[in-house]
């Protein structure tokens, strides 16, 4: 396991072949990192499937009004929602979105990201300045590498559990 250096701002997310240990960024990010740990510790995003994975680009995830449906109609409205919280607006830093760094989805307004969120699987700089960057993949990445691609995929790998390492 990595060395988790401040457990209160790490999250465990359990993939379908292991585990994903992300490193939340609350210093560049506060309210997104404080987000993702209050739907992480309701359980809001076990069993949430990737509902929009784009080779060389990025996986996202996170819709945790529809993202858990089992039924195909369901799984088509997957990135259409997010969670009964208020969304959050944008706290964009300089922080580049490299490879591995953990970016809040949103619509075309800046300030609706709510509970979905994206790992880049390159370095995706285009993306700089116009979406919260709020965390980094400190170990699994190949796990996320090896996640069901399309948009949505036919059948979608999903977050098992989603943990703070607080509280694991």
């Amino acid at each position: 396991m990595a060395d988790i250096k401040d457990p209160e701002n790490t999250i465990l997310m359990e993939l379908k072949d292991g585990t994903v240990v992300i490193e939340l960024w609350p210093n560049i990010a506060p309210q997104h990192a404080e987000r993702m740990k209050e739907l992480a510790r309701a359980g809001q995003y076990d069993n949430v499937c990737f509902h929009r994975v784009i080779d060389g680009f990025m996986a996202q995830t996170g819709d945790v009004e529809h993202g858990d449906m089992e039924d195909g109609f369901n799984i088509r409205l997957a990135g259409t929602g997010g969670s009964d919280m208020p969304d959050v607006p944008a706290e964009f830093s300089k922080m580049p979105h490299d490879r591995g760094t953990l970016g809040a989805a949103r619509s075309a307004n800046p300030d609706s990201a709510n509970s979905q969120f994206f790992i880049n699987f390159k370095d995706n700089h285009f993306l700089n300045g116009q979406y919260t960057v709020y965390g980094q993949v400190l170990e699994g990445m190949e796990h996320v590498d090896a996640i069901m691609r399309g948009e949505p995929p036919m059948n979608p790998d999903r977050m098992v559990s989603v943990k703070v390492a607080a509280d694991a």
